[in-house]
């Protein structure tokens, strides 16, 4: 079975590791910014319980080895900047690896996510655990759509996921 996790992994400014419960009241305010969760219907709209709701969706898939997000921490400070990952995902009855990632509020535009993004994707073809990878991206999430496009991805195809109106952004390997 393939290990999806970048524990340990590093970027200039990031070090990956896996999320632990004590992250819990640092990841919170993402949930209390209105604009982190705008574009997703089915988000509980009480922070804590969002919050909570998430992080047994991280530690269920660290269980059933589908991947999953990675504590993404400053190195220069210790502080937890946001969540990346590898995600094994159903989306229209196939398989995929996709690559996840939100950040904090107060670290949005630093590039952060490009530079969490990109390590994931360098990291998944290196360790040839996909010949291709996607990210779900909300129709309206302009902000993580660049993102996908900066780390090489192209819009392959708009369509329901979770019963949100999706575009699929794919990168194939080589």
């Amino acid at each position: 079975m393939p290990n999806f996790l970048l524990e340990n992994e590093n970027t200039e400014r990031l070090f990956f590791r896996r999320v632990s419960p004590a992250d819990f009241n640092d990841w919170l305010p993402f949930f209390y910014n209105p604009l982190s969760t705008k574009y997703w219907d089915g988000i509980s709209l009480n922070p804590a319980d969002a919050c909570k709701d998430q992080f047994d969706k991280i530690f269920e898939r660290y269980e059933m080895n589908l991947g999953g997000m990675n504590a993404l921490i400053l190195k220069q400070t210790g502080q937890l900047v946001g969540l990346c990952g590898l995600l094994v995902q159903h989306v229209d009855s196939v398989e995929v690896l996709e690559i996840g990632y939100s950040v904090l509020p107060k670290f949005w535009r630093k590039g952060f996510a490009f530079e969490a993004a990109h390590k994931c994707k360098d990291f998944a073809f290196q360790n040839k655990l996909a010949d291709s990878l996607i990210s779900i991206i909300h129709v309206d999430n302009i902000p993580s759509q660049k993102v996908a496009i900066k780390i090489g991805m192209y819009l392959e195809k708009t369509t329901t996921y979770k019963d949100n109106p999706v575009h699929i952004f794919r990168v194939d390997h080589g």
